[in-house]
């Protein structure tokens, strides 16, 4: 029976103390049976003038227990002396627990204010090339670190909303979106600018098809639907109106076009519904609806000027070499292929990836060639010397290496999975001369040459730019009506067009045009 008793009692005890926080607790011993409800009253008055306290304190064992000890023996109990001795016990290791948990949770309120401190003098470097700035090197348990990182997410999310008020107006005024190109019925993985009059937008989609778009009125001009996969690049011939698709068909197609610019209309003003920093999130019945195919009404090209077949596996990406009279392709087969336009012959079969290629791009004024892989690397193959065709082999990514492309002169900007971007010498390969670190992995990255600005396609469905030594200019708008509502896959500059100098294209089915205030926003940096 007594055990019985003292069961339930440490039970009853537990629950209250687990109800109330760790700070000062009052307990009642209850007791167990009562004669009638006078007595139980007169029980209950006598109680509460004897009351057992159990305070935390930094005393040692002995004097924790002789308190309690002191004040029961001085109760006209009812309960047994060995009761009393057990529940003596009881209360002494409840109260060491709970003193340890004290102890602790002062800790870690001492950690969390330093933290809060640091993310407070270095919430401004926590983006971009900045990040390695404010890492926090701290020899903290694991369980810390994981609120470390909640807390810059706390800190960051509080913080958006009164940094974009003083941003708004500069992102207005640097970063504007000027047009949406919207018609195709699945994502788009590229999007690139002819470079010979008239000037074009052409986007290559997961829905079999290309098109080219009126870079002034989003009109869709022409459709090219020779392919029986996905189009997963375009690119547009150096001097002539000729564009080059790579596919999941196992090809690449060469197909002529024509076509006349309509008459440009207004363009409305959008900026003023654009917010800097806003991070919304988007339902499926948000994106476009492409259900209309307003390619239907324009031109469609069924049947290619070449195609270029001799891969084994999925055609990712493919580029034309300088002057126009070879191209080049990248494949999931694990190879990169050289052919001649003319006559549609393989030239060369690029072999020496370790997986599946995911990019391949040339260099604007001289013949060379960079592809990336899966395999952590990209490599530059030289066809200056007809006698010698050397290859040089670049690791410095952990991860899915998504593309690499030249600048001007001896760099290589290379993009990947593991959320960095990196800037090359290609006369010292050994180490980037450029890290730039981001939260979200990176797609189809481009450069703009002639001010040497690289835009950044996140997964997250944010656009930054950043210069070549890796510091960051600026983040492209979006907010809940305008910017892109999934996955960012490709980035594109057109320097010289006085509308729309920047275009990305995303798995939201559409294309945005930006104009892009260089001079204001280099005048900022």
């Amino acid at each position: 029976m007594q055990f019985k008793e003292r069961a339930n009692l440490s039970c009853r005890i537990h629950e209250s103390l687990l109800q109330e926080c760790p700070g000062h607790y009052l307990l009642e011993v209850m007791p167990t049976e009562s004669g009638s409800c006078s007595a139980a009253r007169q029980a209950k008055q006598k109680r509460k003038s004897h009351s057992l306290s159990i305070r935390r304190t930094n005393s040692s064992e002995q004097e924790r227990t002789g308190l309690p000890r002191e004040m029961l023996e001085g109760q006209d109990s009812k309960l047994p002396s060995s009761v009393r001795s057990t529940l003596l016990e009881l209360f002494g290791q409840i109260e060491r627990e709970f003193e340890n948990l004290y102890i602790e949770n002062l800790e870690l309120r001492r950690e969390i204010d330093t933290l809060n401190e640091r993310l407070a003098a270095e919430g401004q470097g926590i983006d971009g090339a900045e990040l390695s700035k404010g890492q926090l090197k701290t020899k903290a348990s694991h369980s810390t670190s994981q609120l470390s990182q909640k807390l810059k997410t706390t800190y960051k999310a509080s913080t958006s909303k009164i940094v974009s008020s003083f941003k708004t107006t500069t992102s207005r005024a640097i970063c504007q979106l000027v047009k949406e190109y919207i018609g195709h019925r699945d994502g788009i993985w590229d999007v690139s600018v002819a470079r010979t009059q008239p000037v074009v937008l052409g986007t290559a989609s997961a829905d079999h098809t290309a098109l080219l778009w009126s870079i002034e009125t989003g009109k869709c001009l022409v459709k090219y639907s020779g392919h029986v996969g996905s189009v997963n690049s375009i690119k547009f011939h150096p001097s002539e109106q000729l564009a080059l698709t790579a596919s999941g068909d196992q090809t690449a197609h060469i197909w002529r076009y024509m076509v006349q610019l309509p008459v440009p209309q207004p363009i409305a003003d959008t900026s003023q519904q654009i917010s800097g920093e806003d991070e919304v999130e988007f339902s499926d019945k948000d994106e476009p609806d492409g259900d209309g195919d307003v390619s239907s009404d324009c031109p469609t090209i069924r049947v290619p000027l070449t195609s270029l077949k001799s891969h084994q596996g999925v055609v990712i990406a493919a580029d034309w070499l300088v002057g126009g009279k070879q191209a080049v392709t990248a494949s999931w087969d694990r190879t990169a292929n050289l052919y001649d336009v003319e006559t549609s012959e393989l030239v060369h079969s690029l072999t020496g990836h370790d997986q599946e290629l995911t990019h391949c791009c040339t260099h604007p004024n001289q013949r060379l060639v960079v592809t990336s892989s899966r395999d952590t690397t990209f490599r530059l193959w030289d066809f200056r010397d007809p006698s010698i065709h050397s290859v040089n082999v670049f690791q410095g990514h952990t991860d899915t290496v998504t593309s690499a492309v030249f600048t001007v002169g001896d760099n290589v900007v290379s993009g990947s999975d593991d959320r960095t971007v990196k800037v090359w010498d290609l006369k010292n390969m050994r180490s980037p001369i450029a890290t730039i670190r981001t939260d979200s992995a990176i797609n189809r990255i481009n450069v703009c040459v002639g001010q040497k600005i690289i835009a950044l396609p996140h997964d997250n469905r944010q656009v930054r730019l950043f210069d070549m030594s890796g510091v960051r200019l600026a983040r492209l708008p979006r907010s809940n009506r305008q910017g892109h509502r999934r996955m960012v896959c490709c980035s594109a500059w057109s320097e010289d067009h006085p509308i729309c100098n920047l275009f990305t294209c995303g798995f939201d089915r559409q294309a945005i045009g930006w104009n892009i205030n260089i001079p204001a926003l280099l005048q900022e940096k």
